[in-house]
């Protein structure tokens, strides 16, 4: 019998990233598994799809399940066991991880999944109209956009650094707030009819999952810092006026889905009356956070759960020690700030204090628990509940415990207090 195997899918918005830049020794070795970080083409060369059968798209993902198939193949030879393989990810590698427990092609290529920070269902990374984006990038190339073939044919003779400079061009990792033309950012995946025959909303739904043990979860401050510097929004350290927050969130549908026109609803749930520029930027940062990372990993922990399949939440909560200097002492747990302490990187850097070298044990060993049996507990640790109808999940901090209905009324808000309010605004404007 191999080792159980652990597959690594890097994050970075389906566009950015490497695989590289992971080291899985310390996981490997302190919890005896084999830890495997894959590669997949990102960006233009990862996801351009035409919206047609001429360029499907998802490229990247299709790589994903093709470095799952190898791994079937040939990971004996590593010492691992293919009949033991668990993807886990963050952020857009979190997406991974969950559109691979969606989709037709990698069902039986692994038997448990961890979404750290993302799923598949986050409209930011998922375009219903690709066409428009695709004309969009072969404009930028210099290209025809007469047809879907012409648009192909020219973008495949272009050099590594013409699309690269191309990718600059497109400006990917900038919101674009005041532009009435459609700014999209990162690189969204699409519906192509095989990878995912139809949207992750609708597989969730049907039920059409891999049967496989699940893990989510998500950190108390996924807006906190990282994703709007990259994203480049107005200077936020020091607070945010009501104009600016105003601004942004009516610039944001690509993250809320919400027409700008039903911006007003949002602004009332979250920032009320409230005039204090402080409080402003937190409350406009939370909302970024549920809406994008928060609600939709419930509402597929829900349907996971629903289907019949162990499901786990957590929520990490604690804030690098090493970040004293370079993050403002507002923010909590960043997006991205757990992942260190599942590699166990507090054992190779000197910069974590004892109680972080602890909590980054007891994380290796929940998620390496879940990769050898589908359940994260065993001895000497707190004791983490299935997600069922209690809808119980982990406090991941210095400290652990059980706690239940994770933002319970903002998950309510965007699932299905906005929807409906929407939907009875525009019965009222057909009516008028």
């Amino acid at each position: 019998m191999g080792k159980h195997v652990m597959v690594w899918i890097h994050g970075g918005g389906l566009l950015l990233g490497a695989a590289s830049t992971y080291d899985g020794s310390v996981l490997a070795a302190s919890e005896d598994v084999v830890v495997v970080a894959i590669q997949y083409r990102l960006g233009i060369l990862g996801f351009f799809s035409s919206g047609d059968a001429t360029a499907r798209g998802n490229w990247g993902f299709l790589d994903q399940v093709a470095a799952l198939q190898w791994i079937q193949e040939n990971i004996a030879a590593f010492g691992g066991d293919p009949g033991s393989v668990t993807v886990f990810g963050e952020s857009a590698g979190g997406i991974s991880a969950s559109a691979l427990v969606l989709s037709p092609l990698a069902k039986g290529l692994f038997h448990k999944a961890i979404s750290e920070s993302g799923v598949a269902i986050i409209d930011v990374l998922l375009d219903f109209h690709p066409a428009e984006l695709a004309k969009k990038i072969t404009e930028s190339a210099g290209c025809e956009t007469s047809s879907s073939s012409e648009m192909v044919r020219c973008l495949k003779g272009k050099t590594e650094d013409e699309i690269l400079q191309t990718t600059l061009k497109m400006d990917f990792t900038t919101v674009h707030l005041e532009e009435d033309e459609k700014h999209v950012v990162f690189f969204p995946a699409v519906v192509d009819g095989v990878f995912f025959p139809k949207s992750p909303k609708l597989l969730l739904a049907e039920k059409k999952i891999n049967n496989v043990p699940f893990v989510i979860g998500v950190n108390n401050h996924e807006y906190g810092w990282i994703v709007p510097s990259i994203l480049q929004y107005p200077d936020f350290t020091r607070g945010l006026d009501r104009a600016t927050v105003n601004t942004v969130i009516r610039g944001s549908e690509q993250f809320t889905t919400v027409a700008p026109e039903y911006a007003h609803i949002i602004l009332d749930e979250y920032l009320k009356d409230i005039e204090d520029p402080i409080q402003l930027r937190d409350q406009l940062l939370d909302l970024f956070g549920d809406v994008v990372f928060v609600a939709p990993s419930i509402q597929t922990a829900r349907f996971h759960r629903d289907a019949g399949y162990p499901t786990y939440v957590y929520e990490f909560q604690h804030r690098p020690s090493w970040y004293e200097a370079l993050k403002p002492d507002f923010v909590k747990a960043d997006h991205g700030d757990e992942i260190a302490f599942v590699f166990g990187m507090p054992f190779l850097e000197d910069n974590a204090n004892e109680e972080e070298r602890n909590l980054s044990k007891i994380i290796m060993k929940y998620w390496a628990n879940f990769a050898r049996t589908g359940n994260p507990n065993g001895d000497g640790l707190t004791a983490w509940p299935k997600y069922d109808q209690k809808e119980q999940y982990l406090e991941i901090g210095l400290k652990q415990k059980v706690s239940k209905k994770l933002k319970e009324k903002q998950v309510a808000f965007w699932t299905k207090t906005l929807p409906e309010k929407i939907a009875e605004s525009r019965r009222a404007r057909t009516e008028l």
